[in-house]
């Protein structure tokens, strides 16, 4: 059940990267595995660790887009951080449940940040990310219109489902 369940992880995680290039994955892998000590501690320090007292999308703090995506920001980075650009790539830690609280993915709970494209992931995440500063925490409520809409995702996620996801963006480590 155990090899199922991680089966399922990594195939959804290879959905959620998509057309990435082996050469940036080879990239991402290097970049990782060099990865500084100080660096190491800050991706710690921005892993989203528990659920917010109120997820409800309604209450105080949400912001509602003009496309219907929800959210609230938990953590702020350094003000000096840059968005990253719909052709960046970033390094994340997240966790996404559907709204019975049900978790389909996390980095978090794999231990490694996943790294990808900023245009390569479903719609909500793409305007979210480039809003976002390094150092930003943020709860996002996606509409299935922005996420995957009328298709479901293996057995994981249903179709029609609005997802919710925790975010830290850790870093933007370049464009692509």
């Amino acid at each position: 059940m155990k090899s199922l369940s991680i089966s399922l992880s990594s195939a959804l995680l290879l959905f959620v990267t998509g057309c990435q290039t082996e050469t940036k994955k080879e990239e991402a892998a290097k970049s990782a595995a060099q990865t500084p000590p100080a660096m190491a501690s800050a991706q710690a320090n921005v892993a989203p660790t528990s659920t917010p007292a109120s997820s409800a999308p309604d209450g105080a703090g949400w912001v509602t887009t003009a496309s219907g995506l929800r959210y609230r920001v938990l953590a702020s980075g350094p003000a000096e951080g840059r968005s990253p650009t719909m052709f960046d790539t970033v390094m994340v830690h997240y966790r996404g449940t559907l709204t019975d609280g049900t978790v389909f993915d996390s980095s978090i709970e794999r231990g490694q940040p996943a790294t990808f494209g900023v245009g390569q992931v479903i719609p909500g995440w793409t305007e979210a990310l480039r809003v976002m500063k390094p150092g930003d925490q943020w709860v996002l409520y996606i509409p299935s219109g922005l996420a995957y809409g009328s298709r479901a995702v293996g057995d994981k996620i249903p179709a029609n489902s609005d997802l919710i996801f925790q975010v830290a963006l850790i870093q933007v480590v370049g464009g692509m």
